[in-house]
């Protein structure tokens, strides 16, 4: 059940985290606040202002491109979500609500992407990218012919 509780704190996070940039924040920072508190206003209090903290950060560092943050609120929110669903197994059924009302569409990108490598490849560049921009590959000379 570790496991499973590890890897569901993770989708949490993860979803947690893409929530803050959305237009959806309110409502889930208030479901999440909910799931922390179970029933003390002021702890939900507490833990709502934490959250707003923590989407601050990462609206700001999204805003000046540092990836670094966002990473980071994702560890300490997965951490505490791992640790609450250990201490209350109904919080387990709450997050598991929350993230199917999410889907998998919510997310900034709007879609999943699953990719796979295969065959007999032994060797050779893989690159996964939002965006790409002035990507050289290879000697540059190679496309001037000389």
């Amino acid at each position: 059940m570790d496991a499973e509780l590890t890897a569901l704190a993770a989708a949490g996070a993860t979803a947690l985290v893409q929530q803050m940039v959305t237009d959806g924040w309110e409502g889930v920072r208030g479901r999440v606040a909910a799931l922390f508190s179970r029933g003390s206003g002021d702890e939900e209090g507490a833990v709502a202002g934490e959250l707003e903290e923590a989407r601050d950060e990462v609206v700001a560092a999204r805003d000046t491109g540092d990836v670094a943050v966002a990473d980071d609120v994702r560890a300490e929110w997965r951490s505490r979500l791992r640790r609450r669903l250990a201490a209350d197994p109904d919080a387990v059924a709450e997050l598991r609500a929350l993230l199917a009302e999410l889907g998998p569409d919510d997310g900034p990108s709007g879609s999943v992407v699953h990719n796979s490598i295969s065959g007999g490849v032994q060797h050779g560049q893989v690159i996964q990218a939002h965006t790409v921009g002035d990507l050289t590959i290879g000697d540059s000379r190679d496309r001037q012919g000389r």
